[in-house]
């Protein structure tokens, strides 16, 4: 049985991020709340929240971390040819909540979604603080992909994608790596790998090393939104 340290509603501190499990990978604590200063907190310090409907909030900081640096965006011979042809729109904080509602929709089969009620209402808070972002592709006026994440400094910190047409979240990822990369962010966090990240240019670095570049860039000035997308991505 698994014995989780639990977070004083009072504090915002977590437990030092070496005391995670290894088995599962990063689990670091439960309890505490969603509020906008616990999150900010959390993700400076390389801990994020993941839980389904019916748990208690569990906080995460799996070892080794899925990460992209800018300058590593790998964009394949497909995915060029899907931009050449312009067939989709890009946008930036326009349809937050949508997107999000799109990333928690069940996927493969699958009847649970971690992304419960209580946490689209904290990530829209943050989104209102101008913390949180969102981008948006569009086919026509149909929301056909986008993902959802968090800037803090020159740090951001990916939540979820979705997509409903080829190649669509992907679009929406290189224009997002286009814009950061002219604000000078030096990584996008991408908490655990998969194929899809891998594709993309994603890489895994260790846990201390991760910590170490969000001490650097993480707490520098951030860029407040609403963000609006300006840079050629070909």
């Amino acid at each position: 049985m698994i014995t989780l340290p639990w977070l004083e509603p009072n504090t915002l501190d977590f437990p030092p991020t070496t005391e995670a499990l290894d088995e599962p990978n990063g689990l670091l604590a439960g309890g505490g709340d969603l509020s906008p200063e616990r999150l900010m907190r959390a993700y400076r310090l390389g801990i994020f929240p993941w839980y389904e409907e019916g748990q208690p909030i569990l906080w995460w900081t799996p070892d080794p971390r899925a990460v992209l640096f800018p300058d590593h965006l790998h964009v394949s011979r497909s995915l060029r040819k899907t931009l050449k042809r312009g067939e989709y729109r890009v946008t930036c904080d326009q349809a937050f909540e949508a997107v999000m509602r799109a990333c928690a929709a069940p996927r493969d089969g699958a009847s649970g979604t971690w992304i419960t009620d209580d946490m689209l209402a904290a990530y829209t808070r943050l989104h209102r603080q101008g913390v949180a972002h969102s981008i948006e592709v569009w086919q026509e006026e149909r929301l056909v992909g986008g993902l959802y994440g968090l800037a803090l400094g020159r740090v951001f910190f990916g939540e979820s994608m979705f997509t409903r047409a080829d190649n669509a979240s992907k679009v929406g990822f290189v224009h997002l790596v286009a814009q950061l990369k002219a604000w000078h962010f030096e990584l996008i966090d991408c908490q655990v790998g998969s194929a899809h990240l891998f594709s993309l240019g994603a890489e895994e670095i260790s846990r201390e090393a991760f910590e170490k570049i969000l001490l650097d860039y993480a707490y520098l000035p951030s860029i407040s939104g609403p963000w609006h997308l300006n840079q050629p991505v070909l």
